[in-house]
């Protein structure tokens, strides 16, 4: 389904600036009341686990975000939505998805944040948005791109606001 009229590039100055990304997608998934998929994608390095600590923040989590690389998925349950970020860096086979129960966490109003999905390929519903994550000279720069109706209007209201700190 192609909804989005184009990308969003955004050009994130430092690590502030990608915190506050996810401080933004934050603000729009709560503002549109219902949850999202969305993957990350970039490089090691690239600030994939800055992006989802922006988010968690935002949503009002206090406390470390760190990436569950051994663990999978981090729930944040607590959160409102409910928040879970996973990383499929050390995913063996997507099969591995289908016992820990993977489905479960995409249903209802939650907000999923995927790091390395290709990893989940064939396992993993579509994503909501992709936000691609790549070098851009002394920062980082952000490709923001929907895949469904959903993502679209998440795309939309990402673009519109006035954050400072990373556009460009």
């Amino acid at each position: 389904m192609d909804v989005a009229a184009q990308e969003l590039s955004l050009f994130l100055e430092d690590e502030v600036a990608t915190e506050n990304l996810g401080k933004g997608l934050a603000t729009v998934v709560v503002q549109a009341g219902q949850g999202a998929t969305v993957f990350l994608e970039g490089n090691l390095g690239t600030g994939k686990t800055t992006l989802s600590r922006g988010v968690m923040r935002g949503l009002g989590h206090d406390g470390a975000v760190k990436s569950p690389t051994y663990t999978i998925v981090e729930p944040y349950e607590h959160l409102s939505p409910p928040a879970y970020h996973f990383d499929l860096y050390r995913l063996g086979d997507p099969e591995e998805l289908e016992f820990m129960g993977i489905r479960d966490y995409f249903q209802g109003q939650s907000l999923c944040l995927i790091e390395w999905p290709e990893r989940g390929q064939g396992i993993l519903p579509e994503p909501d948005l992709w936000i691609r994550l790549s070098v851009s000279g002394d920062g980082r720069k952000a490709l923001v791109s929907a895949a469904t109706t959903v993502g679209a209007g998440l795309q939309a209201r990402l673009a519109a606001m006035p954050l400072s700190g990373f556009r460009g």
